[in-house]
């Protein structure tokens, strides 16, 4: 088996996670284990707690470690979406030792069903002032992104990748350093 690793490490976006979720998928489906997507979800968590969610592969609320899941219906396909990293890597552990979740009036499965124009007064990743604070320079990424008519705006999970969601007709020009990876989709 080759894996040829596209999504940098520590970047915030489960390429780890992804990749041990879908070698899963894969040995179930090459050797014919009949494995049940519960099955799968339950190996995929001793792997890690966000690889259940790649076994499912669709918005989901995910509450206990990452093994309870609830799909959610939430189309994205009416926007851009600009991913930014800047070389940066956050290391996870260190990410999750500094956070401090705080409870929030609403949980996000609610927020998230709300219009994407209210996101960014309502949902926050707890992990961003942290990591804002030792790495300034993603703070200024999403400050980038929200100024040039994003949406929406956050940075990634516990990494230094930050996302933008734009309206389809805003797809504005950004002048980032050479060594930022960035990309629409």
């Amino acid at each position: 088996m080759h894996l040829h690793k596209a999504i940098p490490m520590g970047a915030g976006l489960g390429g780890g996670s992804a990749d041990a979720a879908f070698i899963l998928k894969a040995l179930n489906n090459m050797f014919d284990l009949h494995l049940s997507t519960e099955q799968l979800i339950a190996y995929a968590l001793q792997l890690g707690s966000d690889c259940p969610f790649f076994i499912i592969n669709k918005p989901c609320y995910a509450t206990g470690r990452g093994e309870i899941l609830e799909e959610l219906a939430l189309d994205l396909s009416a926007y851009k979406i600009i991913l930014v990293n800047p070389g940066i890597h956050i290391n996870t552990g260190a990410a999750f030792s500094n956070v401090k979740p705080w409870r929030k009036e609403h949980n996000l499965k609610d927020l998230a069903a709300m219009p994407i124009r209210d996101w960014q007064q309502n949902i926050y990743n707890d992990f961003e002032n942290p990591v804002f604070k030792t790495e300034p320079e993603i703070a200024e990424i999403k400050t980038e992104l929200i100024s040039k008519g994003a949406l929406y705006a956050a940075m990634s999970g516990s990494g230094s990748t930050v996302f933008g969601i734009f309206d389809k007709k805003n797809e504005p020009e950004f002048k980032f350093p050479d060594h930022y990876f960035n990309k629409w989709v």
